[in-house]
């Protein structure tokens, strides 16, 4: 796996490069936003780090000018800022994760993993995983040819689950890309764990084979396994 770093503090993108080439990635640096955006479209990376405040083209105006040219890899967004606004304009613009400065490297490798198994990104119309079947132009949900009735909500959950199949999200997660909150709260974590028990009901409990499973004090998955 290729891994680039758009980072401008030269200890922390050394400390990066160094910490995933000791875990077997090949990594790429740059230290100005023009560089960066130079090498991600002249050369193949399968995962994109992506500073914030970068010098010359600003790390947001990399990510908007990459999605808007086609990049799908998935690109986790450092900002030296916790502001709202910043992480907000971020995900708006592409960005599939953010971490805050500073950070614990396992924390960053933890999630560099989970982004690459999630892979490139997914555009199909069609979502297909053992035996459930998603329509994302009809918003339909099938299960072994059975038409599953969802709401609103519990389809965007369904349809999120399915694109991160066999990954465990945390509510943290399904709070931001689902429900589009930009704070963590307690009452809305209780809001998920109803919706997740109300796609249960519709998604499991017909069916001999469990997929939505919760995994205890990290989130949920959806998956075959255990």
């Amino acid at each position: 796996m290729r891994i680039l770093v758009i980072e401008d503090e030269p200890k922390v993108a050394g400390a990066i490069a160094e910490g995933l080439r000791a875990e077997g990635f090949e990594v790429d640096s740059s230290g100005s936003g023009e560089e960066g955006f130079l090498l991600l479209n002249t050369e193949r990376f399968d995962l994109l780090i992506l500073d914030i405040l970068l010098p010359g083209r600003s790390g947001l105006e990399v990510l908007e000018a990459a999605r808007l040219l086609g990049a799908r890899l998935p690109i986790l967004v450092l900002t030296a800022r916790d502001s709202v606004e910043d992480r907000v304009r971020g995900l708006e613009l592409g960005a599939d994760d953010y971490m805050v400065k500073p950070f614990a490297f396992s924390e960053l490798l933890a999630r560099v993993r989970a982004l690459l198994r999630r892979g490139p990104l997914e555009t199909s119309d069609f979502i297909k995983y053992a035996d459930v079947e998603m329509d994302c132009s009809k918003r339909s949900c099938r299960r072994r040819g059975r038409a599953i009735p969802l709401t609103v909500k519990e389809y965007e959950l369904l349809e999120y689950l399915l694109r991160h199949e066999e990954t465990v999200v945390s509510r943290e997660m399904i709070a931001r890309e689902v429900w589009h909150a930009t704070e963590r709260a307690t009452p809305l974590d209780n809001v998920i764990d109803v919706h997740v028990a109300r796609l249960r009901r519709k998604l499991d409990e017909p069916f001999d084979k469990k997929l939505l499973k919760t995994i205890r004090g990290v989130g949920f998955m959806l998956g075959e396994r255990g």
